[in-house]
């Protein structure tokens, strides 16, 4: 699976895992040059509390574009160690 945004490929991996029909790519597949801090949480009743990253592509900034469940609860143990991604980044194989 690849994940692109802005024409640039942020992520490319075979091992990833489907959740409600989002891919979580290992961590290590995210390309860290485009990624930049961010603040932003929200919380999954089942997964727990999610963070966030933002990319930042070709001088365009894409907020909060990127989650990630640093602790994730136990039933949700198969997403520890994954990114998804959403606003617009494309999932595709």
């Amino acid at each position: 699976m690849k994940a692109t945004w802005n024409g640039v490929t942020i992520a490319e991996s075979d091992d990833t895992v489907l959740v409600e029909g989002n891919h979580y790519f290992p961590a290590s597949a995210l390309k860290r040059e485009y990624v930049s801090f961010s603040n932003h949480k929200s919380t999954c009743p089942w997964k727990g509390t999610a963070s966030y990253y933002s990319l930042l592509v070709n001088g365009e900034l894409n907020a909060d574009a990127v989650w990630y469940y640093a602790d994730p609860k136990p039933e949700a143990e198969m997403v520890r160690d994954r990114v998804a991604f959403w606003k617009g980044v494309k999932v595709s194989e």
